[in-house]
């Protein structure tokens, strides 16, 4: 049987959702067993393959960078899954929201920097005027809301995933739990 092929993607957030994603401990080695992980901020793949089964993203779309990552996923990618209230909802990072991208990095690099003040304009990337969650940049396949989701959970979508199914979250979670 051909294994499944896996990304796991960061965007902007946390990391809670990788973490989650790493407690299923002992359910790593039997996953391996279906599924070949192509890409991933665990792994030293420096390019996104030409193709995808399942990329698992995690964060919310806030910068230039992020734009363009997602996007391009997007377009390699069999099943698009918004993993976590970031990449769902844009949660935390959309925090930043109410203000200007001129205010914040004002505040960032010019007031709060003793030695050569200055707005980076490479290296950075370049903020967006607002942050969002993936839906609003990209088609989704699959929502799956916690913050981070439970590592059963994961586990779950992922297994209904390589069976071919959709997965039914209903019961299974609820923003920020």
């Amino acid at each position: 049987m051909k294994k499944v092929t896996v990304a796991t993607v960061w965007l902007d957030g946390c990391s809670g959702c990788h973490m989650s994603l790493i407690d299923m401990d002992e359910r790593l080695l039997e996953l391996a067993e279906h599924i070949d992980i192509v890409y991933s901020p665990l792994v030293d793949m420096k390019d996104f393959p030409e193709h995808v089964d399942v990329a698992i993203v995690e964060g919310a779309v806030s910068s230039s960078e992020d734009f363009e990552k997602i996007h391009k996923i997007r377009a390699h990618t069999g099943i698009l899954v918004a993993l976590g209230d970031c990449a769902v909802a844009a949660n935390v990072p959309a925090m930043r929201n109410p203000f200007k991208v001129q205010d914040i990095e004002a505040r960032a690099y010019l007031e709060n920097v003793d030695l050569q003040p200055q707005v980076p304009d490479q290296v950075v990337p370049k903020l967006r005027p607002y942050v969002r969650p993936i839906h609003e940049i990209v088609k989704v396949d699959v929502f799956v809301q916690g913050c981070p989701p439970s590592a059963d959970t994961i586990y779950y979508v992922i297994t209904e995933l390589v069976a071919g199914r959709q997965p039914d979250l209903i019961n299974r979670t609820r923003p920020g739990a």
